[in-house]
């Protein structure tokens, strides 16, 4: 193998399933290429939420190479800014162009029942997206 293959395949072993724990102001991201099925869940309140999603868009663009036969991404945010937010739609178009593409891609909005907010912003991502999204009230 040529040093430069050996650099690449070590960059996608490295790559391969991203886990960042959550703090009081940023979520819990399980991205786990393996399965397929990735989350982001808790709170989205980060000073700078570019900076802490880069890792995650970064590691999508990857995955959107070589993904699996089917991509389940479920989120299920307590809260989050409105620069999470922005951010947050910029997964949703990866997802979709991953979707575009005749990859198999689901997105699950959860919420908490009573959280009418939530329930509002997860539609409104909805009718943004061409891409199948599943409202899950729990």
């Amino acid at each position: 193998m040529s040093p430069e293959s050996q650099i690449k395949a070590n960059f996608a072993a490295a790559m391969r399933n991203l886990v960042i724990e959550p703090t009081s102001k940023t979520p819990k991201v399980i991205l786990n290429a393996d399965l397929g099925i990735f989350e982001i869940s808790g709170r989205s309140i980060p000073e700078d939420s570019i900076g802490f999603y880069r890792k995650v868009l970064d590691w999508l663009d990857e995955y959107s190479k070589n993904p699996l036969p089917e991509t389940i991404f479920k989120f299920h945010l307590e809260y989050f800014n409105t620069s999470s937010s922005k951010v947050l739609l910029d997964i949703f178009r990866r997802l979709e162009r991953l979707h575009k593409a005749g990859h198999k891609v689901v997105i699950r909005w959860h919420y908490d029942a009573d959280d009418e907010d939530m329930a509002e912003t997860g539609q409104d991502y909805q009718a943004l997206l061409d891409v199948p999204f599943e409202l899950v009230p729990v």
